[in-house]
């Protein structure tokens, strides 16, 4: 064990000590409560002072007291990159709740996190190996670090167009081509609430001494009943990243990264939540997570009970209507263990339509989805929600199958799946996204083979946002099927983030 793990855990079982902590407890909202209701005259930031000179549309249409919680770090506040306190108290809360040596809470999301991840266990020139199908934030952290990707092709399904979890069979060759990589990371689970065997791939990677890292944005409620996929860190995750505000009850943007292994240096990922974090984190966003802890310490498996039950009668009753069908998961494929039963994915081709254009009726419905894609919408169900929410659900799906099905046959051959591999690297990402770039228009009435873009190296990351999974990452060659699938996307109703130019008429590539 490093001497940064047990000086960490030293300080934790000191504040646990003193504070004799119980999961009943909130310590960071008490503090704020503590402050919210005392009489004083304000001389500090923010400059609202409590909500006195904030605008008063905010006001009018807010309500007055969330602006007096809105506060910095005063006495008893603690701090959030040196934790003693009342941030201390709540993380440690935090870290019995989720199965963890420690825990961080996270201002600006899970994004930070995973930069974070890699920022403490890859430096320059080092490699870490990843599925292609990551989220755009790990190709941030790359950048960050200078660390060299090894993408591993995870697994696909043809019929559904979706990319599943990596094997562990594709692990462990990678290692054996890459046996100097520096950590391994995975996505568990996948946006469409897939899990690959994570058990499996955390023999293999640490037989070779190295962390496994998790990105587990979606999967901060797992853990909390038998009939979810199990937790990363059950599974001997070394490092797990979730997004609380996703599928728990804290604000958006809040996040938690957790730690159980002597493999992490836990100061170094202090040492880079420092660097990215603001050190004028928001206490509304810290305080939802303290309480969203006590909430799923003291009522998890009944809230997911009734989450769980939910999704299953949504599932049920689409299966019903004619033209739609629900991705399920009968027996455990490759890439695939486990699927969230409380993410619901609906394949609507069988109305003729596509998903893009799905979204667009539902959401005049007054129904609207996490995920719109080509073939699919996908659902998230979460604690949030109540049975007239599935009921609703199921009644605009009704209205969709019913008087929205088009007579014409959908193009399938036009939106031909995109097979998620790697494009050929020639530089690194980091490489590439300092080198010197050069915008090039993309002519649509040019046919792609003869596009000047096509064979140039990107300058920047492109992706259909959601899920925020790249096509192109800066240092790939452009390739005509990933730049056609890009323009589909667009044509087809889908959004394009990550680049400089969300039209897709210009891009940016590495000059020279």
């Amino acid at each position: 064990m490093n001497c940064g793990m047990i000086s960490s855990i030293s300080r934790k079982l000191i504040i646990a000590q003193m504070y004799r902590l119980n999961q009943a407890q909130t310590p960071l909202l008490g503090a704020l409560q503590e402050w919210v209701n005392k009489t004083h005259a304000p001389f500090y930031t923010p400059g609202h002072k409590r909500g006195v000179g904030m605008n008063r549309t905010l006001i009018d249409n807010w309500g007055a007291a969330v602006f007096g919680w809105d506060l910095p770090e005063l006495p008893g506040l603690d701090n959030l990159h040196a934790p003693a306190g009342a941030i201390g108290q709540s993380q440690i809360l935090a870290a019995e709740v989720f199965g963890a040596q420690q825990t961080w809470f996270l201002v600006n999301g899970s994004t930070t996190g995973v930069i974070a991840a890699i920022l403490a266990t890859c430096g320059e020139g080092e490699k870490i190996i990843l599925p292609r199908n990551i989220h755009s934030s790990a190709i941030a952290g790359i950048i960050h670090a200078g660390a060299v990707p090894i993408f591993i092709t995870p697994e696909y399904d043809l019929d559904l167009d979706i990319a599943h979890g990596i094997t562990p069979a594709a692990v462990k060759s990678a290692l054996e081509q890459h046996p100097d990589a520096k950590a391994v990371m995975v996505v568990y689970p996948t946006y469409y609430g897939v899990c690959g065997d994570l058990a499996a791939i955390e023999s293999i990677v640490h037989s070779y001494g190295i962390p496994l890292l998790v990105d587990e944005a979606h999967g901060a409620h797992f853990g909390f009943h038998a009939d979810l996929p199990p937790a990363a860190l059950t599974m001997g995750a070394d490092l797990t990243v979730q997004s609380t505000h996703k599928l728990l009850g804290s604000l958006t943007q809040s996040a938690m990264l957790h730690v159980k292994s002597s493999l992490i240096d836990v100061d170094a990922i202090g040492r880079s939540l420092r660097l990215l974090q603001s050190t004028s984190p928001s206490y509304l966003l810290l305080a939802s997570l303290d309480a969203a802890r006590q909430q799923m310490a003291l009522q998890g498996e009944q809230l997911m009970s009734k989450t769980i039950e939910l999704a299953n009668i949504a599932r049920a009753n689409i299966d019903l209507i004619d033209g739609l069908a629900v991705v399920e998961l009968d027996t455990p494929t490759p890439g695939c263990k486990y699927l969230d039963p409380t993410r619901l994915t609906v394949t609507v081709t069988g109305l003729n339509l596509t998903g893009f254009e799905a979204d667009e009726i539902l959401t005049e419905l007054g129904v609207v989805a996490e995920l719109p894609s080509m073939r699919h919408l996908t659902f998230m169900i979460s604690l949030g929600n109540s049975r007239a929410d599935i009921d609703r659900l199921v009644e605009s799906l009704t209205e969709l199958a019913t008087h929205h099905r088009v007579d014409r046959p959908l193009d399938l051959a036009s939106i031909e799946p995109f097979q998620q591999t790697s494009n050929q690297m020639i530089v690194t990402p980091r490489q590439a996204d300092r080198s010197p770039h050069v915008t090039i228009p993309i002519d649509r009435g040019v046919a792609l083979a003869e596009h000047p873009a096509i064979g140039k190296i990107s300058a920047e990351s492109i992706c259909p946002y959601p899920p925020g999974i790249p096509i192109l990452i800066p240092g790939e060659i452009i390739s005509i099927s990933a730049l056609n699938y890009l323009q589909r996307v667009l044509d087809f109703g889908g959004e394009i983030t990550g680049c400089n130019d969300p039209t897709l008429a210009t891009i940016k590539i590495v000059k020279g």
